[in-house]
């Protein structure tokens, strides 16, 4: 479905009122659940007739650089880029843009204490080297759920907090579920170390990481009662993945009896709940005898290696061709649109995965590749997807460039606001930290809606309700408050367009809509800034602010008007497409 499909299928649920709506509680998910026979994650139902689809390659992108191009790449690689961010980048170069944007940055500090309750440590100092204690559970992974959305917040102009939550998305925990966010902190931090790295190291040191090892129940798994959980993910979501059936159990990719023999492989891990937190490996827990695969896997058989064997297994699977597809096309889905359609397989999907083996999985290489390439700046990938809460909510604080209380003004107000957008991404129905089971978010993987599921009856309103906020009263809690700012956005652009209302409104449409609107929608928006009146109404009053901008009446006059004109802005269907 196409950007236009999506506006007219969706037309009804994006005009529906807010009001009434209730929010739907998130059922709870068991560390297994994971429904793969009824749910396909490996093809698409047939397009729509008529549809028409991107057919461009992987060739380097050599078309033109301006504020346009500038502004699709940063849509897809961060959360929301500012005016600032999109300019800078558009007065630069593709090359020299992609080479910030893959620069991994510099580990963030750790998550602090910000809660009376949790009486190890001082506020404002961390708690991720601190003993576990179950009263201070709940407090220290808000501070960890808080945390990480500052890190969103504050992400710069890097890719890595983007693809930090494409691996949490991939090789998935759920914070709630393991009960330690001391391990949570541990996981975070392992994504964030590898978010722009080696694909293979990644999952070599997710497997075995105290959070993983918890969440699918590899502490549990013994020799003689091997645990399958992990062995199961690891192959199907991780990996490999399944391909199509070929017999109760078996698919192309791999076997039962592939589950069973990686689940011996990894027996006798356990998490360490010790400062520091970490793993181990118990060999009188372990199985050790040679474990034999099918013919999926040539075959192949592990010798007793003991605390390596780990490392033997994922080595093997990723001498499998499939597994860099099968990684490649997640990130397709990620960065570009969800249809991978014969011809992208062939001219976008096999390159991509050959480079990433040729690469020895590092990923960088393939980031570069598709985000430079043709096909990523394609007419018809611009403006296609639909903006995931997380994109919406700190885009939407980004680009309007909302001022959020420092650590040094006070580290309580600062991970209250944190806190609180975390509750607002949550009532859209995405949680930072618990994706609803180990598959993921239902948005990257279920067919054939794909990212349209973030659009429905009960989150749509929610979307309206924090836009709504954020432009009239703001949120205030530990006497702050964050707001949106409509005279100082205004009076950061140019003078001549400050005061031309055409110009105006043009401007914050390039910023906040990644398609051109029509006519019509530019003149309603321009009908609520200047409700009935001529074009120089504007000029007249926003000069007259800038002459005298302690007056109240003549503050309240522009200030009102550009209210209105943004609330209505970020009405449009067109503003939840990235």
């Amino acid at each position: 479905m196409n950007r236009r499909l999506f506006l007219q299928r969706n037309a009804a649920v994006l005009n529906a009122p807010a009001a009434g709506a209730q929010a739907v509680a998130r059922p709870a998910a068991t560390a297994a659940q994971d429904p793969p026979e009824k749910v396909s994650r490996y093809a698409n139902k047939a397009l729509p007739t008529g549809l028409s689809r991107a057919t461009s390659t992987l060739a380097p992108y050599t078309g033109p650089w301006g504020y346009k191009q500038a502004a699709h790449l940063l849509r897809r690689s961060l959360f929301g880029p500012t005016r600032p961010e999109i300019l800078t980048a558009a007065g630069s170069n593709l090359t020299a843009v992609l080479n910030g944007l893959l620069a991994p940055p510099a580990a963030p500090a750790p998550p602090v204490n910000v809660s009376t309750t949790d009486t190890s440590v001082a506020i404002g100092q961390t708690w991720t080297t601190q003993v576990f204690d179950q009263n201070f559970e709940g407090v220290r992974r808000n501070s960890l759920r808080d945390w990480w959305m500052g890190q969103l917040l504050g992400q710069g102009t890097s890719l890595a907090e983007k693809m930090t939550l494409f691996w949490h998305n991939h090789f998935v925990v759920e914070l709630g579920d393991i009960n330690d966010a001391r391990m949570g902190y541990e996981y975070c931090r392992l994504l964030r170390q590898h978010a722009l790295g080696n694909v293979r190291q990644l999952a070599r040191d997710v497997t075995i990481t105290p959070a993983m090892l918890r969440y699918l129940n590899g502490n549990q798994s013994t020799g003689g009662a091997p645990n399958e959980n992990y062995g199961r993910e690891l192959l199907e979501l991780f990996t490999v993945g399944k391909g199509p059936l070929i017999a109760p159990g078996n698919y192309t990719n791999y076997t039962e009896a592939d589950v069973q023999a990686a689940a011996k492989v990894l027996t006798g891990w356990r998490d360490q709940a010790t400062v520091p937190v970490g793993s181990y490996f118990t060999a009188s827990r372990h199985d050790g005898t040679t474990k034999v695969f099918s013919s999926c896997f040539g075959n192949a058989r592990i010798a007793p290696n003991g605390a390596s064997e780990y490392l033997d297994l994922v080595n093997l699977i990723f001498q499998q061709a499939e597994t860099a597809r099968f990684l490649v096309r997640k990130l397709y889905r990620w960065f570009v649109y969800y249809v991978i359609d014969a011809q992208v397989e062939t001219d976008v999907i096999q390159p991509l995965a050959t480079l990433l083996i040729q690469n020895n999985f590092e990923v960088t290489p393939v980031l570069r590749a598709l985000l430079g390439s043709e096909h990523f700046f394609d007419v018809l990938n611009m403006g296609c997807l639909i903006k995931s809460p997380l994109d919406f909510t700190v885009g939407l604080c980004r680009q309007m460039q909302m001022v959020f209380p420092t650590a040094a003004s006070s580290v309580v107000a600062q991970y209250g606001m944190w806190n609180y957008l975390n509750g607002v991404v949550a009532l859209q129905q995405q949680t930072l930290g618990d994706p609803p089971n180990v598959a993921g978010w239902a948005a990257y993987y279920q067919t054939p809606q794909y990212h349209e599921l973030w659009i429905n009856a009960v989150t749509l309103p929610r979307r309206n309700q924090i836009t709504d906020l954020f432009i009239g009263n703001g949120y205030t809690r530990n006497s702050v408050k964050i707001v949106i700012d409509p005279l100082a956005l205004t009076q950061s652009l140019p003078a001549a367009t400050a005061a031309d209302c055409n110009l105006l409104i043009a401007e914050f449409v390039q910023l906040m809509v990644p398609i051109d609107l029509t006519a019509n929608q530019i003149a309603f928006l321009k009908s609520t800034l200047l409700p009935g009146l001529p074009d120089f109404e504007w000029t007249v009053e926003w000069q007259q602010y800038l002459a005298a901008p302690t007056n109240t009446a003549k503050k309240a006059a522009v200030t009102t008007k550009l209210q209105a004109m943004l609330r209505a802005l970020m009405g449009l269907a067109e503003y939840h497409l990235s």
